[in-house]
């Protein structure tokens, strides 16, 4: 298989150009003097880098080309002041994380509540229709008028047809034990025969009410919508997908393995966020983009965009009195960990929540310094960063756009009852619930915006502080490859 070819690459490798007329070899080093009348191709290729096209073994040994592999990397003394800022960065978070690691979830006795329930796995046997009046015979009639909603569910369950479901616990204990669910007309969610069910154990109820259907399961589509994915990213990505479903996973484990139970233990959620979220941008970026300072850029312009959002998004929420406590689920957590901050906890989602948005911002302006820089080695600092901004003001225009669309499309069950009461957009936007998600959406828009200017200086200023001789936009010419000429020009004959 032949040398892969990164997208950069393509990007600035310029066509090769034949010679005009016969040339001459230089010496034994291999390098030889453009031809009367070549065009030398590429600013940062000097035309001594040529070789015979009659020896095709001789120019791979000694002819300089930017088409295989990544942008070539700064300058060793920039390195070193990258990894200078990088490494106790680095040291400090995995420092913390052994500091904070919790060794697991703490343990409580289960309340029997919402997802708080021990569950075990079943299957709809058989299924049969039955009158609903025989079957809810001991239910008390409704007194709720028939053209309300509760009124015509009541009066369903009373004349029309239900189903008797009969369903075998799978696993557990019990395993083969078998109960009867009865499904009204009018639930959400309608069995069917051989389907794969969840079901609920209370072991604290009478035999014949220890087991309830919860849920369906869903196992098997999603794994498949899973693997679908994985496939797509590993065809279309090749190696670097793979990378990124590498880092996805350790990501994911970051998270299950530090930063829920962390916060369980009672742990800073705030502290535990930052620790974590840094954690998953140093691996994810480096393993998915390389150890380049091209990458240390990008980690760096995310630190300082996480910085931002932190310290916002703690100022408004403590400014617009978000308990964090809004919903069933919360309330959940609250009682039985009353420890946790929860104000904590809804700043952590806001700072883990922008994470996967501000790595794509920073490593696209990064790169788009990085390729002006080598399409033209002569711009300063000032000129790559008006260049580079302008890339990023379209990417600023439609990531705030997603990001917003994203969390109305997650609330729009909520905001549909708000339409659905006549409120007015000031008692919507004041309500808390919504409230949360505006201070998450602005916050994580502010800190996405702000990385942009931040991350494109960044890499302005480092690709353009090169010292001489090791050019950031291609590789260093040895005295023996003879003078460099002027970009573009002709020798005369």
């Amino acid at each position: 298989m032949g040398p892969l070819i990164s997208c950069d690459d393509l990007l600035v490798t310029p066509s090769p150009q034949p010679p005009t007329e016969p040339t001459e070899t230089q010496g034994h080093n291999g390098h030889e003097h453009a031809s009367p009348g070549e065009f030398t191709g590429h600013p940062s290729v000097p035309s001594a880098g040529r070789s015979d096209a009659r020896s095709p073994e001789h120019s791979q040994g000694h002819g300089h080309s930017h088409s295989h592999g990544p942008a070539a990397p700064v300058s060793k003394h920039l390195r070193k002041v990258i990894a200078a800022v990088l490494i106790p960065f680095a040291a400090a978070v995995f420092i913390g994380m052994a500091v904070l690691w919790p060794g697991g979830a703490p343990g409580h006795e289960r309340t029997g509540v919402g997802f708080d329930r021990q569950t075990q796995q079943g299957v709809v046997t058989s299924l049969e229709q039955v009158d609903c009046k025989s079957v809810n015979a001991s239910q008390v009639p409704t007194t709720a008028a028939p053209s309300t909603p509760e009124g015509r569910q009541a009066q369903a369950e009373q004349t029309g047809e239900c189903k008797k479901a009969t369903v075998e616990v799978t696993s557990g204990p019990d395993k083969g034990r078998t109960f009867v669910e009865i499904v009204q007309p009018g639930a959400p969610r309608q069995l069917e025969d051989g389907q794969e069910v969840v079901v609920a154990y209370a072991p604290d109820a009478p035999r014949d009410l220890q087991y309830s259907v919860i849920d369906v399961n869903r196992k098997l589509p999603m794994a498949l919508l899973a693997g679908i994915f994985a496939l797509a990213v590993v065809v279309v990505g090749r190696m670097r997908g793979l990378f990124a479903l590498i880092a996805l996973a350790v990501s994911f484990g970051v998270l299950t393995l530090f930063i829920l139970p962390a916060i369980l233990q009672g742990s800073n959620p705030l502290v535990v966020a930052v620790i974590g979220a840094s954690a998953i941008m140093l691996i994810a970026l480096y393993m998915c983009h390389g150890l380049t300072a091209r990458t240390s850029v990008a980690v760096l312009g995310t630190l300082v965009s996480l910085l931002l959002i932190g310290l916002l998004g703690s100022g408004f929420i403590d400014w617009a009195f978000l308990s964090g406590n809004t919903d069933d689920n919360t309330g959940l957590i609250h009682g039985l960990y009353p420890d946790i901050d929860m104000s904590g906890l809804l700043l952590a989602g806001v700072i883990i929540g922008s994470l996967g948005v501000l790595d794509d911002v920073t490593v696209t302006q990064t790169s788009a310094v990085w390729e002006l820089r080598q399409a033209d080695p002569s711009m300063g600092p000032r000129a790559l960063y008006r260049a580079a901004i302008r890339i990023g003001r379209d990417h600023i225009a439609s990531v705030v756009n997603t990001l917003v669309l994203a969390y109305a499309g997650a609330a729009l069950p909520l905001l549909l009852l708000f339409s659905i009461a006549n409120s007015s957009m000031g008692s919507v936007a004041n309500s808390e619930l919504v409230a949360e998600e505006i201070v998450r959406t602005l916050v994580g828009s502010i800190g996405l915006v702000a990385s942009v200017p931040v991350t494109t200086a960044l890499a302005a200023l480092v690709v353009s502080a090169d010292r001489p001789g090791s050019p950031a936009g291609g590789p260093a010419v040895s005295p023996a490859a003879g003078p460099v000429r002027g970009r573009g020009r002709r020798r005369k004959r």
